[in-house]
């Protein structure tokens, strides 16, 4: 896997990925960006969001599932020194479906978190993770 990242001007950075997408990186107005892209670090947790939520609809789907949405919340601590790198993430998922179960959700969050979400299981060799859901019945 490859990536490029590429100055644009003060602290805007474009990202691009070797399956051809890109995304604008910059920063608040107050450190010189414009703010017209995520922060690096927002990067880094909407990369591990959306490997989670990939894995969770994957699992839930396998297993029959009629799940119908999946949204992940994150919260994160930082250190308040530098490198101020994540001390603690949380990740709210919030999974709606038709007669959904659970365990079957939290089973496969946990599969998520600790088998198949490369993003989350790299980071929780050094970050405080923790989980919770919540189901909502869908007609």
């Amino acid at each position: 896997m490859k990536v490029r990242v590429k100055w644009v001007e003060e602290v805007s950075f474009l990202a691009q990925s070797e399956s051809g997408h890109a995304v604008l990186m910059d920063g608040p107005p107050e450190g010189g960006g414009r703010n017209l892209g995520p922060r690096p670090m927002e990067m880094v947790l909407m990369g591990t969001a959306g490997c989670s939520a990939y894995d969770v609809i994957h699992i839930l789907k396998k297993g029959r599932a009629d799940v119908r949405d999946c949204v992940v919340d994150v919260d994160a601590e930082r250190a308040e020194t530098e490198p101020k790198v994540f001390t603690k993430i949380h990740l709210h998922y919030t999974v709606t479906g038709k007669n959904l179960k659970t365990e079957h959700v939290e089973r496969a969050i946990k599969l998520s978190a600790e088998k198949y979400c490369s993003a989350s299981i790299m980071l929780a060799k050094s970050v405080i993770i923790t989980h919770d859901f919540v189901v909502i019945e869908t007609q």
